[in-house]
């Protein structure tokens, strides 16, 4: 049968990125303290197409991801990229993979164990026989207002906020480590579960620390500057306002 993807176009327009997105698949993902866990990925993979072309193969992308074991893992993730650029004739690749992480958190004072979930996304990118790839982690936490706390008589307004950092890194990094490393930094962390010694101990540590938006951000870049493995990272925060209809939000990049 004629390959009309293969066709000649006549406009000379090369695309981007083409293929396809939101395709759900099985991943497998090492785990610092189970070894590893299994959860459901959300990919986007994508191709650059060159010019003369007049489309890309799409079932192509669908056997790629088949044809890694039933289940993806982060040590076959570049050789599905590099696989995608090899299949489907292309100057550069891309996989995106959002996915559920899930850690047994203890409460701070009862030691009640509950799971907490994370949003985790990996990015690889291949090009001119480059491979990249950023890892990203969002991380929700407790902020609460250091203007607040010094203006009023009693209490302060306090929000829930997600910290979102992304790293290429020349070493391995859990990623329980970057949730550590935010979570550290946040006026206070958050549980799944909370009995009432608990939630004390968490509202009265938030008000201990106070933070604004710009101060998380800052604090975490530091942390990650410091970090040797860390090549690459960007940092930002978005508080969700208790007190406003808006969300406060700052953001840092830095290559090192």
């Amino acid at each position: 049968m004629e390959d009309v993807q293969g066709r000649p176009d006549p406009r000379a327009i090369p695309i981007n990125q083409v293929g396809i997105k939101a395709i759900r698949h099985p991943v497998r993902i090492r785990d610092r303290s189970e070894g590893e866990q299994h959860t459901i990925a959300l990919c986007n993979m994508y191709v650059s197409l060159p010019q003369h072309f007049k489309g890309t193969h799409m079932s192509r992308f669908v056997e790629i991801l088949n044809a890694h074991d039933r289940e993806i893992s982060v040590d076959s993730f570049q050789e599905i990229v590099r696989t995608m650029r090899e299949r489907l004739d292309a100057d550069a690749a891309r996989l995106e993979m959002q996915f559920p992480y899930f850690i047994n958190k203890a409460a701070p004072i009862s030691g009640v164990k509950s799971l907490m979930d994370y949003e985790v996304s990996f990015v690889g990118e291949s090009s001119h026989d480059q491979y990249r790839q950023t890892i990203g982690v969002q991380v929700p936490v407790t902020s609460l207002c250091p203007c607040s706390k010094s203006i009023a008589d009693y209490g302060a307004h306090n929000q829930r906020s997600h910290v979102q950092v992304r790293v290429r890194a020349n070493d391995w990094i859990w990623i329980e480590e970057i949730i550590d490393l935010v979570e550290e930094e946040a006026s206070c962390q958050l549980y799944g579960l909370l009995k009432r010694p608990d939630e004390k101990f968490v509202t009265e540590y938030a008000y201990d620390h106070p933070k604004f938006v710009e101060d998380m951000v800052r604090d975490v870049a530091i942390r990650l500057k410091g970090d040797s493995r860390v090549d690459w990272f960007s940092v930002s925060s978005e508080n969700f306002e208790s007190i406003h209809n808006h969300s406060a939000y700052a953001m840092i990049e830095m290559d090192k």
